[in-house]
């Protein structure tokens, strides 16, 4: 039987090797060990691995996949079926309000630039003879809420949950290259991924708010931006760099 050793099996998955030991510390994978200690794997993690990897698109957990890889391993194509469909009905819910949240968001800032566009060209100091904002309180609209504190750099996330965290995000980046942007960067990942990126994103905002995710798509790729307070820089730089 055809063997490998931990970078041979990165190199041909394209799973950096620390992902890898995640996912034996977390119970997906399974590796043998040499005599002298050596992680040693075989063609059956090949596909163990897309498969965690196809789930991870879908944006199901490592927990969920670690339910879903014992029913694959243990059951019919038939009991596979069962267990998957419940999990993916349950995304497909999720990413269509946020695709709702994110349409209602998108029309109040079409209805911004609109507002925008109809302000008269003035030299003076803007006020409400401006048209924006429009008038003052009473005048047809309620008074502007006080703007909100940026919130602190803290994270809900505990050393395991965060050492987790980082391991998805980088299976998920795979070997993408950030690249610096103005408070942060960029990661152009393949279209596919959409799903998973979304998940972790919004996994993310719920334990730390600090972080600010925006996603464009563009053909057969995604861009990813991640922007994150001065102070948390290096976080960004653990959850990015590979």
């Amino acid at each position: 039987m055809t063997t490998m050793r931990i970078s041979q099996l990165a190199e041909r998955t394209g799973v950096p090797a620390t992902t890898l030991r995640f996912y034996e510390g977390a119970g997906l994978l399974n590796a043998g060990r040499t005599p002298s200690g050596y992680r040693m794997y075989g063609e059956d993690a090949v596909t163990r691995l897309a498969f965690i990897a196809s789930a991870k698109h879908l944006g199901l957990p490592l927990e969920e996949i670690g339910e879903l890889l014992a029913v694959w391993e243990t059951g019919a194509c038939a009991d596979v079926k069962a267990d998957l469909r419940p999990r993916v009905a349950a995304r497909l819910s999720e990413a269509e309000h946020r695709l709702a949240e994110l349409g209602a968001f998108t029309r109040t800032l079409h209805d911004v630039l609109r507002r925008l566009d109809a302000l008269p060209d003035r030299a003076e100091r803007c006020d409400a003879g401006c048209g924006f904002p429009a008038g003052p309180p009473g005048a047809g609209e309620p008074a502007a809420s006080p703007a909100e504190p940026e919130p602190a750099i803290a994270c809900s996330l505990d050393g395991d949950g965060m050492a987790e965290r980082v391991a998805e995000w980088r299976a998920v980046a795979g070997d993408a290259r950030p690249v610096e942007i103005d408070g942060g960067v960029r990661v152009t990942l393949p279209a596919e991924r959409a799903g998973a990126v979304a998940a972790l994103a919004a996994d993310e905002q719920r334990c730390c708010p600090f972080f600010d995710f925006r996603l464009r798509f563009a053909g057969e790729m995604i861009e990813l931006e991640v922007r994150a307070p001065s102070g948390a820089a290096a976080l960004i730089d653990e959850l990015f760099t590979p």
